[in-house]
């Protein structure tokens, strides 16, 4: 008699409750957050062969900062780094976390297509005021006319949404596609391109953003990574492993794919928290990396301070966080939020740049109040002189 092989579903990756995956309930996240690299059904990992040196020379002011007594004592905050040019001006840890724990930076990773884009741009490769369709014939209605220059800015609207606040938001539906979650139906294994293919445009509308405010998207990251592949004849993971040699990681970049091994640019990534700051390190220094390797364009993120971009988020009465080139700009830095309490900024004109980690408890994983008073906070780091 034959015996017979049973199995079950993984159960990381089953949808439990509130159309969520286990790793990403409340009470499990801030575990899931922190294996996420491990708990992703597919991915890449890249570390670099030269580490970038950082020298610990720290700065007593930063953490007298009101503002960082209270995001290092809240009960998400996981991790802090300040730095500048190679130096370690402040760090700081959760009793939970340490020097050694990779943490998903989430949507942080969008700003990789900042470096690719801005390249491609500089090489005029690629025209920002063509449509998306101009690049990838195939692509559906939802970015047909889009421009690139409106994809880069979150200034299109389509069917996609992006609303944590509800389980069925196309977000949540994106993931099977990149192995956060199981589908629902197991012959369901299509890769990211055919994923974004199906988006369509709102029925009756026009892609035109309506207000001035940010129609954030994740797929806009990805179709762009479509676009960087197709345009440059070079794979995605191919930029990626360029990036971090560059970077000087001491452990590795883990990043979530597709089955088909396609980086999902818009949020796979994890890093250690130091080397969280070697990114951010990266582009305070316009893309020049060790031993002289060089990524992005200067000029690219210098333009990305003055475009105009969208409005995304309300810091202070009038002062206002803007998408731009796939990153988020305040005066004098660029940056990124990254769900669930993540963050990098960047001062392009001072060099200072602040990480912080951290995990929001919430049902849907985000705070507005939390994330505001994280972004205050290192918007004050970085436009301090130390």
């Amino acid at each position: 008699m034959e015996s017979i092989i049973t199995s079950q579903l993984n159960p990381n990756l089953v949808v439990k409750k509130d159309n969520k995956p286990e790793w990403y309930l409340p009470e499990t996240r801030r575990d899931g957050y922190r294996n996420l690299h491990k708990i992703n059904r597919y991915g890449l990992l890249y570390r670099s062969d030269y580490v970038l040196t950082l020298n610990e020379n720290y700065k007593p002011e930063v953490e007298k900062l009101s503002s960082v007594k209270k995001m290092t004592n809240h009960k998400y905050f996981c991790s802090l780094i300040v730095g500048k040019g190679q130096d370690i001006l402040y760090e700081k840890y959760a009793s939970d976390f340490s020097k050694s724990t990779p943490q998903t930076i989430m949507s942080i990773t969008k700003m990789l297509v900042n470096l690719f884009i801005g390249e491609l741009v500089e090489k005029n490769k690629i025209d920002l005021q063509k449509n998306v369709s101009y690049y990838l014939p195939n692509i559906g209605s939802g970015y047909a006319t889009a421009k690139i220059q409106d994809v880069l800015d979150m200034n299109i609207q389509n069917s996609y949404s992006e609303d944590y606040t509800d389980p069925y938001t196309s977000s949540y539906l994106h993931e099977p596609v990149c192995g956060w979650r199981l589908p629902e139906d197991p012959s369901y294994k299509i890769g990211q391109e055919e994923f974004l293919n199906s988006i369509h445009a709102i029925q009756g509308e026009s892609l035109k953003n309506k207000s001035e405010l940010s129609q954030y998207k994740s797929a806009n990251t990805d179709v762009l990574g479509v676009v960087i592949e197709k345009v440059s004849g070079k794979k995605l993971k191919d930029w990626l492993l360029e990036t971090v040699e560059a970077a000087g990681f001491e452990d590795a970049m883990y990043m979530g794919t597709d089955r088909n091994s396609m980086p999902w640019i818009s949020g796979g990534g994890c890093l250690i928290s130091r080397d969280f700051l070697r990114f951010g390190l990266l582009f305070s220094r316009k893309g020049l990396g060790v031993e002289n390797r060089k990524v992005g364009s200067e000029k690219f993120l210098t333009e990305t301070l003055v475009n105009k971009g969208t409005k995304y988020m309300e810091l202070s009465p009038n002062k206002f966080l803007y998408y731009s080139n796939s990153a988020m700009k305040c005066g004098d830095w660029i940056g990124h939020s990254g769900l669930g309490g993540q963050f990098l900024a960047i001062n392009l004109k001072n060099g200072i740049v602040a990480s912080y980690f951290s995990v929001i408890e919430t049902d849907s994983g985000t705070d507005e109040n939390y994330k505001r008073d994280m972004i205050n906070m290192l918007d004050e780091i970085v436009n301090k002189n130390f």
